[in-house]
């Protein structure tokens, strides 16, 4: 079942398309990665889920209701940090969460609970003028967690944060998700960071959806234009044998380049060439990591 499902959106700024009728999916107990470049639509799609701007065209549903028809009950079930947390800076942690707990008709108990939950229950006095960024984003976090929200929509959260804060910020999203079963829509432009966290990821480019589904199929990716390595004890005569089959074959800095192949066709590749008795030292598909998928999706149709 899906937490929120998003179909065929579209919103302009004055004559400017920024999304192109998207649609979005995300599985109810998962953390769903939002990727895309700098100025893709992240935090335009995330606004009109909140109903922080009017929608122009399209359906928005979360928790299988309309947001149309059922937005303030909708918003009730959804915490959410968009950008940067609205802080009082001359209050303490706890009577910034008073301020909204009063608001949230939230239990007192509420407040030590989430300040425990992000780590800031210890921070007494001390204004949030004088929080660093990470503990701010902390406190955001749990500003958004405060009402007990089965869903939480954060627009780049590890933003400004040091390599130790966005450890701290990955576990604590792993912890909310695995321990309070908070479905959790996270959007970013750090890749590397994402794939460490997220269980399903959509990736959104120039206002179009170019991938949507589990980790594990974003893995399975191929880029374009990939090139097979090997290295062999012979590659004079692996290239003539490969060559001989058929299929297209270069030389390039003591290496044998063939263009993209799948699976079978690189096992095929290699027992032939061992048949031939040729020792294969190395065959491998260059530049898999995720950074070139996604590379490579986001300049698609440019």
């Amino acid at each position: 079942m899906h937490c929120v499902q998003v179909r065929e959106l579209v919103h302009r700024y004055g004559g400017e398309t920024v999304l192109g009728g998207i649609d979005l999916e995300v599985p109810r107990g998962s953390i769903y990665g939002f990727l895309g470049p700098n100025g893709a639509g992240k935090t335009t799609t995330l606004r009109l889920m909140l109903g922080l701007l009017r929608k122009q065209q399209g359906s928005i549903s979360v928790f299988g209701r309309s947001l149309d028809q059922d937005r303030l009950e909708i918003l009730r079930g959804i915490g959410s940090l968009i950008e940067s947390p609205s802080l009082y800076d001359h209050l303490t942690a706890v009577e910034n969460l008073e301020v909204l707990r009063r608001i949230h008709q939230c239990p007192r108990r509420r407040i030590q609970e989430v300040l425990t939950l992000v780590g800031l229950a210890d921070t007494g006095g001390k204004s949030t003028r004088q929080f660093s960024l990470g503990m701010k984003q902390r406190l955001g976090i749990a500003i958004a967690l405060l009402h007990s929200p089965d869903l939480l929509i954060l627009d780049e959260p590890t933003n400004g944060l040091d390599p130790n804060g966005i450890i701290e910020m990955r576990e604590l999203l792993k912890q909310l998700n695995r321990e309070h079963g908070i479905t959790i829509v996270i959007s970013s432009h750090l890749l590397a960071e994402i794939e460490r966290l997220v269980t399903d990821v959509g990736i959104i480019s120039r206002g179009t959806m170019r991938f949507q589904g589990s980790m594990s199929e974003l893995r399975r990716q191929r880029p374009r234009g990939l090139a097979v390595t090997l290295r062999t004890s012979d590659d004079a005569k692996a290239l003539r044998i490969l060559t001989d089959q058929g299929l297209s074959a270069s030389a390039e800095e003591g290496r044998v380049l063939m263009p993209h192949a799948s699976d079978g066709e690189i096992a095929a590749v290699n027992r032939c060439l061992l048949s031939h008795g040729l020792d294969v030292y190395e065959l491998h598909v260059a530049r898999t990591d995720l950074e070139a998928i996604f590379m490579d999706l986001i300049e698609a149709r440019a």
